[in-house]
């Protein structure tokens, strides 16, 4: 039977810790204009022509900012991890818990061990390609965790088991003064995805 390190988790810094994430402005604080009812109305608008362009992740978030219940924004966390630029961020911190466990194994009685990892939270920008183009104008960018275990068996051979969790808020940008007027709400953005390299 093997260890189970209980130091501090593998590849934490540079991370940042849990902790909300407040909404941006304040909700409702600010008289509505006729300025403000144009703007609410072009984007619904967009969110038709969005959808009109098989654009479904961007309008979605944009109607649900519309609706203005503030509620969480559930994604499909597996298809953005599917994403170049953020399955190098996570691969990159993968293979940093596998070369820290690995160290401290061999600092150790070289038996199974496993170990605790947390990437604690970290950015990741949405690059400007045709790939990415629905999920950039849904997020532009967002925050995520990866938490996970990373075992090294006796010979030394690595694997871990993450948790991959977007935790974020919703970037209104420039539609943010709906969310400070009261015509629209900001929100979390939320969802996980589960895997094993």
């Amino acid at each position: 039977m093997g260890q189970t390190d209980l130091t501090p988790p593998l590849g934490f810094d540079g991370g940042r810790a849990d902790g909300d994430t407040p909404a941006a402005g304040h909700y409702a604080e600010l008289p509505v204009r006729p300025y403000d009812l144009l703007l609410r109305a072009g984007c619904r608008a967009l969110v038709a022509l969005r959808s009109a362009l098989g654009l479904r992740r961007a309008a979605a978030v944009l109607r649900h900012y519309l609706r203005g219940t503030g509620a969480p924004h559930r994604v499909d966390a597996d298809a953005l991890l599917a994403l170049p630029a953020v399955r190098s961020a996570a691969g990159e911190q993968l293979d940093r818990w596998r070369a820290e466990a690995l160290e401290r194994w061999r600092d150790g009685p070289r038996t199974a061990a496993a170990y605790p990892a947390d990437s604690g939270r970290r950015e990741v920008e949405l690059p400007r390609t045709w790939r990415s183009v629905d999920w950039r104008l849904a997020l532009r960018a967002f925050e995520y965790r990866l938490t996970g275990t990373v075992r090294v068996a006796a010979d030394g051979t690595t694997s871990a088991d993450y948790r991959f969790a977007v935790c974020t808020r919703w970037d209104a940008g420039r539609f943010a003064r709906l969310h400070d007027v009261g015509l629209a709400k900001g929100f979390a953005v939320t969802g996980e995805a589960f895997g094993h390299v």
